[in-house]
């Protein structure tokens, strides 16, 4: 099964192939576009995500059995196990499950033990059918994982009578992604999937989990944010984000600090004498992409969204260069919208592949999605997808 209307009917539709019932009720989230500040979250720093308007919707209904059913879009074999026997899968033999499932079991799996932690028996919680459908593109550094993480969450939350809170919710998530799928990922896409709202910002300390809401006023300025999923996927339960997360860690040790949320710009010149030139570098984008993110919240509250421009460009170049985690067609999409007019662009999300963004005047996009897509094609790269995003409400019950 593939998705054609929109995912709550898809879901709806779904879970009615699964079950031969109506579903008890609908709950979604979305994907995120970070704006700027990557690769500091698992660093204790600082990001600024938007919650975007594609989203995923879970079909959830009740069985009586104590155990717990999903299937979804992306594959449409239910996967089913016991809600008992969740704690003896993950983590330890999360490779018996197939990746897409690990993500709502593995929510569940961490529900279970925040309900412990807060003194509730797990024990009796109700069995679930569970649907997922979505329309964030899989693979394009959008946060489909977060997606799934949020809706299926708060749902549980819901079900099961929790009360846990949206930050809770986040931490859930990012255990789920962490532990039950074994990517070494932040809390920033669960954080701005939970709290999104429209036409604003998170602006997120990683180590307080404090959140502000920031207005990023696009709308009013005249611009868009024009994605461009260069169709390169990209996972990061792989190496390479791993590799980079050890060499931030190795950083932080060597300059013996807790980690590189604790240095600043004028610490680079002592570390990079202490430290190879492939750690250091590792540090350096960290460290500076930390001060970018206070730099683009202060210029946004102070003059509005047309001064990030450079701040954007300089977070680019500095995940191309320094941390190494960009690809041969995000280079060219951003050149690319550049060239096309765009105020600022990057790469965003964990690198490797996946989109690029752009700030660009509302004139411009179908001119510079078309100029794209000739570059693309010029270069003998598979034909891009263009689209713009919006910032949007987080998760949410719908039904």
């Amino acid at each position: 099964m593939t998705a054609t209307a929109s995912p709550q009917t898809d879901a709806r539709d779904l879970f009615a192939e699964l079950t031969g019932a109506t579903p008890a009720g609908f709950w979604s989230a979305p994907g995120r576009v970070n704006l700027i500040g990557e690769h500091t979250d698992y660093n204790d720093g600082f990001v600024f995500p938007f919650a975007i308007d594609g989203r995923t919707v879970v079909a959830l209904g009740t069985r009586g059995d104590g155990r717990i059913r999903v299937v979804s879009t992306f594959d449409p074999v239910p996967i089913e196990v016991a809600l008992a026997d969740l704690d003896t899968l993950f983590p330890d033999r999360r490779d018996e499950i197939v990746e897409w499932a690990r993500y709502p079991l593995g929510v569940a799996w961490a529900l279970q033990d925040a309900a412990r932690a807060a003194g509730v028996d797990p024990a009796p919680l109700t069995g679930v059918d569970i649907a997922l459908a979505s329309d964030v593109p899989v693979g394009a550094g959008l946060s489909s994982s977060a997606a799934i993480e949020g809706a299926t969450a708060s749902a549980l939350n819901d079900l099961w009578g929790l009360g846990l809170t949206r930050v809770a919710l986040a931490r859930a998530g990012r255990r789920a992604e962490n532990e039950a799928v074994g990517a070494p990922t932040g809390i920033m896409d669960q954080m701005a999937s939970m709290l999104g709202r429209p036409d604003a910002g998170i602006f997120l300390d990683c180590r307080s989990l404090d959140a502000d809401v920031v207005d990023l006023g696009f709308a009013d300025a005249g611009l868009e944010v024009l994605v461009v999923d260069t169709r390169v996927s990209h996972a990061h339960a792989t190496g390479g984000y791993g590799e980079r997360r050890a060499a931030c860690e190795r950083g932080a040790e060597i300059m013996g600090v807790s980690a590189l949320r604790d240095l600043v710009p004028a610490d680079l010149d002592r570390a990079r004498e202490l430290m190879d030139d492939v750690t250091f570098r590792r540090v350096r984008h960290v460290v500076t992409e930390d001060q970018r993110v206070l730099d683009a919240v202060r210029l946004l509250r102070a003059e509005g969204p047309r001064a990030i421009g450079a701040l954007l460009d300089a977070s680019h170049a500095s995940m191309r260069d320094d941390f190494e985690i960009s690809t041969a067609e995000l280079d060219l999409a951003v050149e690319t919208a550049r060239a096309a007019g765009a105020v600022g662009a990057r790469m965003t999300g964990g690198g490797f592949g996946g989109s690029s963004i752009a700030l660009i005047d509302s004139t411009l996009v179908d001119d510079a999605a078309a100029r794209i897509v000739a570059a693309f094609a010029e270069a003998g790269f598979c034909e891009p997808h263009v689209f713009t995003v919006h910032p949007s409400e987080g998760a949410r019950r719908d039904g």
